[in-house]
């Protein structure tokens, strides 16, 4: 059964989204003045270009107003201004893909790299601090990763299992036979082959388990970090997460991008992460197959990676941002 439609469950103008007063985590949006408009965000361009041909997939947003993405193609990072919209290459990509990232508090970016494992690369100086191997298996598609304050895990999509780098006291990163792997079981079937399964990665809102959404089976999974043990989550009448890529947690709303449908669904969770309601569905025009989100104040960033679209040189990229939900 699909969820209840409320009225922002159906395509919205960019107008309608974007001038929508919100109360957020971080800020109470209040007034139409300059100095307020300025630090939510709201004056800021609601279309980022990125450079033709880049091909998006991951993003991160640090707490300045700055965004990173990954590119597919060479996986090269391009950070953006999110004031200006302006942008460049921080990191020259090493020819294999850049999927799901995630930026830490030293400056860090942990790269999902598809068949590649991962990587770290430092922002300052736009070079590899470290690469992994996460598997010898085969196929494996490392698709998204999320940071704890003890480590970094990232999903496989061909694989049923999540990899964790542990991180030490002081950040430190581990060596390569430190890797940890966590078997997917319990609720979770993987289906054989190159069929993309585990996807986005959070964790749930009392931090004592991990959240994985399974695209073509559009389950949400509770993961036990330490056994693997899964239990799917309780969304009651919510439609399935078909296509549900990136996932991110504000509190104890979850936002979950369902790529092709070109919609974001919205939950309010219980504090274990064991259920939630959905609340709403959020959509825009200028989506393109987005894949991931990142927020920023009281608004949602998310890549067009046009998956329907065949990419060439000359292939025009975006970044689209709307408003949080409000409820």
């Amino acid at each position: 059964m699909a969820p209840p439609q409320p009225s922002s469950a159906r395509h919205l103008s960019r107008r309608r989204l974007l001038t929508t007063t919100a109360a957020t985590a971080g800020a109470l949006v209040v007034g139409s003045s300059a100095a307020t408009a300025s630090a939510t965000g709201d004056t800021w361009p609601d279309v980022i270009p990125l450079p033709d041909g880049f091909r998006p997939e991951g993003i991160t947003i640090g707490d300045g107003p700055y965004a990173y993405l990954g590119s597919l193609g060479d996986g090269s990072i391009y950070r953006a201004d999110l004031r200006t919209g302006k942008g460049g290459i921080i990191s020259a990509g090493p020819g294999t893909p850049s999927v799901g990232l995630k930026l830490d508090d030293r400056g860090r970016l942990f790269i999902a790299g598809r068949g590649q494992g991962a990587r770290v690369v430092d922002t300052r100086t736009g070079g590899i601090i470290a690469s992994y191997t996460l598997t010898t298996k085969t196929p494996t598609f490392v698709n998204d990763v999320f940071l704890t304050p003890r480590a970094a895990w990232f999903t496989d999509s061909f694989q049923p299992a999540l990899y964790a780098l542990p991180l030490g006291r002081q950040g430190s990163l581990p060596a390569q036979d430190e890797i940890v792997t966590v078997t997917l079981s319990g609720d979770w079937t993987q289906a054989p082959g190159e069929v993309v399964n585990a996807n986005g990665i959070t964790r749930t809102p009392d931090g004592k388990a991990l959240l994985v959404v399974q695209s073509g089976a559009g389950g949400l999974h509770r993961v036990d970090p330490r056994t693997g043990i899964t239990k799917l989550v309780d969304l009651g009448d919510a439609a399935p997460l078909t296509n549900g890529d990136g996932l991110l947690l504000l509190g104890q709303r979850l936002y979950v991008v369902q790529n092709r449908q070109n919609a974001i669904d919205v939950f309010k969770l219980a504090e274990d992460g064991r259920s939630g309601i959905f609340e709403d569905r959020l959509t825009d025009f200028a989506f393109d197959v987005p894949t991931t989100v990142a927020a920023y104040n009281n608004r949602l960033y998310l890549p067009n990676a046009r998956f329907t679209t065949t990419p060439t040189p000359d292939t025009a990229y975006t970044v689209v941002a709307v408003k949080r939900s409000v409820m």
